[in-house]
């Protein structure tokens, strides 16, 4: 079979059923008794299994087909979720994308994945995990181990005291002599660590030795259950206790059941049954209702957008011509052509546009292996995941952001005991956030760890040449971490395979500024850092307010505009010389742009009273910007100044207008400090 045609397929859709599996493995470490999260999962597997077969790649059908097994097992509840299932297929699922990254890259895909495939085999055999498989031994133990209703109430009313409910499993060993001397010394043990309200086999059975080698407790103890553990140990002859967590909640009284169960036995009415079936049914296929989609390649889409600017162009001086003639019925065909362009300008940025969820989803599975290798507890809060951003620049940003949470996690967020020893939660918070401002997309990685040092980044850049003794004294503190993306610039102690060479945040900045975004960090001591980084949208397409400053029009990205005003001469006021206004209770400073672009002078007076002001935001943040009229709302196409004139500061491109002039389009956040 020639695959070759299939194989852009096959790579699109495996990484889709990979990102699937990924997310859904994540949840279900968090829910490990929602079956409907397995069921996905199989189902990813499986159908990547199928794929991979067909075209012939062995090892990833191998390694989905030893996963499949055991998600079976799980979906009949004939093994447990435990961390140590969720460790294997994490792990094989990060085998599965080095397969497909590699087929990518042209190569075969094959790799040695017999070490997996044996552990999954072994969990499947039940010989791979100790805590979580669900044999029929344990079940009829947890059967015999069901409380009557007085030992319930008793465990209802221990619980609402604050005692824990243990199910305590002790297995004596092989060949001991006495196992009633060790029973009743291990009861001994319990009954000054809480109350032993049911054993298994009973107290009888276990005093005439009328067991194997092992006997379950149930114990009501405000012990931890590493405490109850090391305690029963110190008896002699124990082979292994196992103690886990006994939900009496689960287990209803036997009046409560039969109230439910009456309740249970009313009639349902058959409108209503009918519909919670149909809702259920229904609910379900429209969980895997497929959409129906067409992948169209990028470069199509981008020669779509070109035609479509150089149509806008023409749009904006056909309606100067209209203006121009008078004609009415030029005018009527320049707005239905307006309308029709609006429509088709805002599908085509659609097309281009996908949500930064789709870097950020890696993050999580990420975080928690690099967590559980430095042995530190984070909790990652990730933030408008929605946000939307170009596809260019998505391609690009996910390796700037393994860097940044690399280093936070490594050298940001600290170890549980350092945490608690400075008064701090045990369990970090790392905070990854996206949200749109401007023509700009922000993304904040933003931890609670230690902060950055400003002394140790001072010396270092002074003791690397970056920076005079006398000079870094004058610097504020967040020029001095800007030092930390200079090239081969760490503080760190020790290199670890994490972080800690001093090449990664260099190659973050060079990314950065390569795709036109900048990056600055904030830091304060024994709080934590916050790594900002600004990128461009890069909507060619944008509205704009367009203002007169002196002879020159300027476009100001409508997304940052608040509100424009009419300040009076005695409505502005100065602070440490500073222009400021009142907005409804707020101090905004005032900027000019003619001060800012250095504009001269018209030769036509200016006789208005009323100094013209546009309110502008970034974040919480806002700035005046004044200038000399208003012209109006203006839908612009925005060109690049080119490689010569490409740092300007405050402007992020060009327009043409209708009668062929050229506006600057301001870049608001560069004018808000």
């Amino acid at each position: 079979m020639e695959t070759n045609e299939y194989m852009e397929i096959f790579l699109d859709e495996s990484n889709e059923h990979l990102q699937s599996i990924n997310d859904n493995l994540l949840e279900l470490e968090k829910q490990p008794d929602n079956l409907d999260l397995v069921d996905e999962i199989f189902r990813s597997a499986h159908t990547l299994k199928g794929m991979a077969a067909t075209m012939e790649f062995d090892d990833i059908a191998s390694l989905t087909h030893k996963m499949e097994n055991v998600l079976d097992k799980i979906r009949k509840s004939e093994l447990a979720v435990s961390e140590q299932v969720i460790d294997i297929l994490v792990e094989a699922l990060e085998d599965l994308e080095e397969m497909v990254s590699a087929i990518n890259s042209g190569e075969d895909g094959s790799k040695d994945v017999s070490g997996l495939v044996q552990q999954l085999e072994q969990i499947e055999n039940g010989t791979g995990t100790s805590s979580g498989g669900r044999n029929k031994q344990e079940t009829t133990i947890m059967n015999e181990l069901a409380l009557d209703d007085y030992q319930l109430t008793v465990a209802h009313q221990a619980a609402e005291q604050g005692y824990s409910t243990f199910q305590i499993t002790v297995k004596l060993v092989d060949g001991c002599m006495l196992k009633a001397a060790r029973v009743y010394m291990v009861f001994e043990v319990l009954e000054k660590l809480g109350e032993v309200i049911k054993s298994v086999p009973t107290v009888e059975e276990l005093e005439a030795e009328a067991f194997e080698q092992s006997f379950s407790i149930v114990l009501l103890s405000n012990e931890s259950a590493e405490s109850i553990k090391s305690r029963i140990h110190t008896v002699s002859e124990i082979d292994d206790v196992t103690i886990v967590a006994f939900d009496a909640g689960n287990e209803a009284p036997e009046e409560e059941q039969a109230e439910e169960k009456s309740q249970h036995k009313s009639p349902q009415p058959e409108s209503d049954k009918s519909v919670s079936e149909q809702e259920k049914a229904s609910g379900k296929k429209s969980k895997h209702a497929s959409s129906k989609t067409i992948r169209v390649s990028s470069d199509r889409i981008d020669h779509l957008m070109n035609l479509f600017e150089e149509l806008v162009l023409d749009r904006g001086r056909l309606e100067d011509i209209s203006s121009q003639l008078k004609n009415q019925e030029l005018t009527d065909t320049i707005e239905h052509i307006a309308r029709v362009s609006q429509d088709m300008q805002r599908v085509i940025l659609t097309m281009r546009m996908v949500p930064v969820e789709q870097v950020f989803n890696r993050f999580p599975r990420m975080v928690r292996g690099l967590a559980k290798d430095l042995h530190k507890k984070i909790d990652l809060n990730i933030v408008g995941a929605e946000t939307e951003l170009d596809r260019t620049v998505i391609d690009e940003i996910g390796d700037p952001l393994v860097h940044l949470i690399r280093n936070s996690v490594d050298h940001g967020i600290e170890s549980p005991e350092e945490r608690l020893a400075n008064g701090k939660p045990e369990v970090g918070n790392l905070t990854l956030r996206s949200y749109h401002s401007g023509n700009h997309v922000f993304i904040e990685i933003e931890d609670d760890g230690e902060g950055i040092n400003r002394e140790k980044v001072a010396n270092k850049a002074i003791e690397n040449g970056l920076l005079s003794a006398d000079h870094s004294q004058s610097l504020k503190d967040e020029d001095v971490y800007q030092f930390i993306f200079a090239s081969g610039f760490s503080t760190a102690k020790s290199v670890s395979d994490i972080s800690g060479r001093g090449v990664g945040l260099d190659a973050v900045r060079m990314k950065i500024e390569a795709l036109g975004g900048d990056i600055n960090v904030e830091s304060e001591p024994g709080k934590g850092s916050k790594f900002s980084i600004q990128l461009p949208l890069t909507l060619s397409i944008l509205n704009t307010l367009l203002v007169h400053v002196q002879d020159e029009i300027y476009g100001i990205p409508l997304s940052s505009v608040i509100e424009t005003v009419l300040l009076e001469e005695k409505e502005i006021m100065h602070v440490q010389r500073q222009k400021v206004m009142d907005f409804r209770g707020k101090v905004v400073p005032l900027v000019s742009l003619q001060d800012v672009f250095n504009v001269q002078e018209s030769d036509v007076e200016n006789k208005n009273n009323y100094q013209p002001v546009v309110i502008i935001k970034k974040a919480d943040k806002m700035t005046g910007l004044m200038v000399d009229s208003f012209i109006g709302k203006k839908e612009v196409v925005l060109k690049s100044l080119g490689n010569y004139l490409k740092n300007v500061y405050a402007i992020s491109g060009a327009t043409i207008l209708g009668n062929g002039q050229v506006s600057l389009i301001i870049d608001p956040n560069e004018l808000i400090k």
